[in-house]
């Protein structure tokens, strides 16, 4: 059914179909509409303009935003969603000074996750991540990826990946799924654990068409450049694309190597030295900064300001996991970016909005208002404006969401 949205105060991130991703200066201009209407049908925007040319058809249902903003869902495209449990009793020893590696090293961290999820049966874990998809869309997230890696077995990581495609079944969003075998190493035995994720995990994982992405943490004491190449190598066999986790603690060779391997995208590089962003500049791999972990295990935060003034295209996500970033609200993401990371709030909606959606191949489909993109928007409560999303960090600005054009 038609469904016509009226009297828009402002209909933000307007474009037209096949744009590129945004780089540099473009990322401080977010086009839009003054006093718009909106039309949607059969779960895709139909067509938009402004109400000084509107005329209802009398087929449509109407919809009386009464002055309201309207904008694109976020896209986040790096999750880990799927988990057995919180991890708040690390928060605790966090605040009594214990940084992210010395809690690892006491039995915390992603081997914690690993244990607990181990023996976490499918259908509690699907139950959860249920809990969690529903209260990010109702925070106004229309897209996202979700990683794998709280497995560190065979069955377990698989486990995982399967209550993913049960997710993508049954929410009415793109959802990606990424195999992140390669996120701590359960044991002393590397060179074990390297043949079961090259010779076990992987043929599994391609046999059940469970993942879109390849995953690694490439950090000392986690994975090596050199075990992230074998990886990423044995990901092309399985028709897996990179999309990696460097430069979190440390600048260890990992975006050179990522790059020369054409990953869509590059996570975290809280430490980016110049002649990294030099090789980014030459190349398709997209720089995707994680705020909410930065502040949440105080590290220092991505340097998106660099990362612009030198030509980039930028992406924020959330990093949503119960160890480092235990928060799925893309709002407060835009927020930090602009208080922590001195982004606009034209470049942080850019950022996870339509340049996310690049950062899951998903930019013919969600992002921006566009023609024959999801109907996924959000409408605001009454008096907001695009700085006030940023503006009024953790306050709710969202009235409504609409997914394929239907109310959540």
């Amino acid at each position: 059914m038609q469904k016509v949205f009226t009297n828009i105060g402002k209909l933000y991130q307007v474009r037209e179909p096949n744009s590129k991703i945004l780089r540099g200066t473009m990322m401080s201009d977010v086009p839009f509409i003054e006093n718009a209407w909106l039309s949607t049908k059969d779960g895709l925007i139909e067509d938009f303009g402004t109400m000084d040319g509107f005329s209802a058809d009398g087929q449509a249902e109407i919809i009386d935003l009464n002055g309201a903003m309207v904008t694109p869902t976020f896209v986040d495209s790096h999750t880990h969603l799927v988990f057995a449990a919180d991890r708040d009793e690390e928060f605790v020893m966090k605040i009594k000074g214990m940084d992210y590696q010395a809690i690892a090293q006491a039995g915390g961290g992603i081997v914690n996750s690993a244990r607990r999820l181990q023996g976490t049966p499918i259908e509690v874990l699907l139950e959860s991540a249920r809990q969690r998809v529903t209260e990010a869309i109702k925070a106004g997230t229309g897209a996202l990826e979700i990683k794998s890696g709280y497995g560190l077995t065979l069955e377990a990581e698989i486990k995982m990946l399967q209550v993913v495609a049960h997710l993508k079944q049954e929410f009415p969003i793109p959802i990606k799924a990424t195999f992140l075998g390669a996120h701590a190493f359960p044991h002393s035995d590397h060179e074990k654990y390297m043949n079961t994720l090259l010779q076990e995990m992987l043929p599994e994982v391609y046999s059940q068409k469970l993942a879109s992405y390849i995953d690694c943490f490439c950090e000392e004491g986690y994975f090596t450049t050199e075990q992230m190449c074998q990886l990423l190598e044995a990901g092309e066999k399985y028709e897996l694309k990179p999309k990696v986790h460097v430069n979190q603690f440390n600048a260890i060779g990992g975006v050179q190597k990522a790059i020369e391997f054409g990953a869509i995208s590059v996570d975290h590089l809280e430490v980016l030295p110049d002649e990294e962003i030099t090789l980014l500049k030459d190349s398709d791999t997209i720089p995707v900064g994680l705020p909410g972990c930065s502040f949440f295990i105080n590290i220092p935060f991505t340097p998106a300001r660099r990362i612009i003034e030198n030509g980039l295209p930028l992406v924020l996500a959330s990093d949503f996991n119960p160890g480092s970033a235990p928060s799925f609200n893309m709002s407060m993401i835009n927020s930090l970016a602009t208080m922590k990371m001195k982004l606009l709030p034209e470049e942080a909606f850019n950022a996870t909005t339509y340049n996310a959606a690049f950062a899951l191949e998903l930019e013919n489909e969600v992002g921006s208002i566009t023609k024959g993109k999801r109907a996924n928007f959000i409408v605001s409560k009454p008096n907001r404006v695009l700085n006030s999303i940023a503006y009024n960090f953790g306050v709710d600005w969202i009235k409504a969401v609409y997914i394929g054009g239907d109310l959540v």
